[in-house]
């Protein structure tokens, strides 16, 4: 057991915690801090969803929701956004990023959506994976929050704090998932990877991380990642 901090704001931190004593720490810090897990990004059913994670690629989701009011504007729903034309999505999104790629998707799902699907967005991993733009972690997020079913959407955040909390190796966001699933038990995973995201934003950031926010770091973190960001 290591000793961190002064006799005014003692911590201690176990240094041979065990995985699932971390686990159980970490899931009651994360409920205690946030009871509740509003999805961050606006929507009103599974299409705009769909739409709005898929334009979250490599952008944040405030800026997302500044745009997407616009977009939704033109077409909120796989009919009208077929019938729009790319250049009008792409002159809307292009505050996202790679407003190219993204207008061209959005278009083409939308068609597919109608062409294959009535119109409607599928609840299925396999079938939302095979539209254009819509990879593991989007089409993980969609089923986790519009349909309810059990997933574990692992972005850039939770990718890192699972390193830095030593439950994963850090290898690649496919590992960082898999160990999720099985340490995490499944009837927490939809609320779980919500509140790890809130922290993340808000206690563990890539950079200017700053010790004294971030408790789970101080008690449960992995030991080189506690001496590079624990004070002298």
């Amino acid at each position: 057991m290591a000793h961190v901090g002064g006799a005014s704001n003692s911590i201690f931190i176990l240094v041979n915690m065990l995985k699932k004593d971390k686990v159980k720490l970490i899931m009651e810090t994360l409920e205690e801090l946030y009871p509740e897990t509003p999805i961050p990004l606006d929507h009103s059913d599974p299409y705009t969803l769909l739409v709005a994670v898929l334009l979250s690629a490599q952008c944040t989701d405030k800026r997302v929701n500044l745009v997407t009011p616009d977009l939704f504007q033109l077409a909120n729903n796989p009919g009208d956004m077929s019938r729009a034309s790319i250049a009008d999505i792409q002159a809307i999104i292009r505050p996202c990023g790679l407003s190219p790629a993204k207008s061209k998707n959005i278009h083409r799902l939308s068609e597919l959506l109608m062409e294959k699907h009535g119109g409607v967005v599928p609840a299925s991993f396999e079938a939302l994976e095979a539209l254009p733009g819509v990879g593991h972690k989007t089409a993980s997020v969609v089923m986790a929050q519009a349909f309810g079913v059990a997933a574990f959407p692992v972005d850039t955040h939770i990718h890192r704090l699972l390193f830095r909390w030593g439950l994963s190796n850090g290898k690649n966001v496919e590992q960082t998932e898999r160990d999720a699933k099985r340490l995490f038990p499944r009837e927490k995973w939809n609320a779980l990877h919500l509140q790890i995201i809130f922290y993340a934003r808000e206690c563990s950031p890539a950079r200017g991380l700053q010790w004294e926010k971030d408790i789970l770091l101080q008690t449960c973190g992995r030991s080189s990642e506690v001496k590079k960001w624990q004070p002298c």
